[in-house]
């Protein structure tokens, strides 16, 4: 089980090449294997200390074979997240979300407690009243990948009641439909990951 100690060390793994294009590079390595991070130091780490984030996505016990990085990129008061998650079912669509406690320990991932929602607001779309964790779905394409970008509001990697680090990353089986109370009703929480600032 991903512990905040790896997921920080897999962070630092994967910052060096984040900065600059503040883009996850990850490495498809066959099936069944987790994705990883090149190895290697880049020149402006120091000045990026306490911006960026992490999290390595492990599957649930159910046996489905996702694995996937998410890297946060804290940035002109908004946080970026670059989301690389492969082994989905092709053009799938899938609920995605920060929930609020720190353990991805349970085979069902019910260990991350519900949704962040520091303000007590109701579940819904990003245009609207929401959780602070609630995020757009994300979208497989062909070959089961996501790659996606999401620009967030209202959460940050610093320390604070809106802070992210140490909370979990949930993908869910189904889309979300931004309606149902409280979690949008996406089914089975297929894979989580442990949210590690680095620095």
């Amino acid at each position: 089980m991903m512990t905040q100690t790896m997921t920080r060390s897999l962070c630092a793994l994967a910052l060096p090449l984040f900065l600059g294009a503040c883009a996850v590079h990850v490495h498809d390595r066959g099936a069944g294997k987790p994705m990883d991070a090149k190895d290697g130091m880049h020149e402006h780490m120091a000045g990026m200390m306490g911006k960026v984030g992490a999290a390595s996505l492990s599957p649930a016990a159910s046996g489905a074979q996702v694995s996937g990085l998410v890297v946060f990129h804290q940035m002109d008061g908004h946080l970026m997240a670059n989301v690389r998650i492969r082994g989905l079912e092709p053009m799938s669509v899938h609920g995605f979300h920060v929930h609020e406690k720190s353990s991805c320990a349970s085979a069902d991932f019910s260990s991350a407690g519900g949704h962040f929602n520091p303000d007590g607001k109701s579940h819904g779309e990003q245009s609207g009243e929401r959780h602070a964790g609630d995020m757009p779905n994300l979208t497989a394409d062909a070959q089961g990948m996501v790659d996606q970008k999401i620009m967030l509001h209202g959460l940050t990697l610093a320390a604070g009641e809106r802070s992210i680090d140490g909370r979990t990353l949930i993908l869910h089986a189904n889309p979300d439909d931004f309606k149902s109370q409280p979690a949008g009703n996406s089914g089975p929480r297929i894979a989580c990951g442990l949210i590690a600032r680095y620095g």
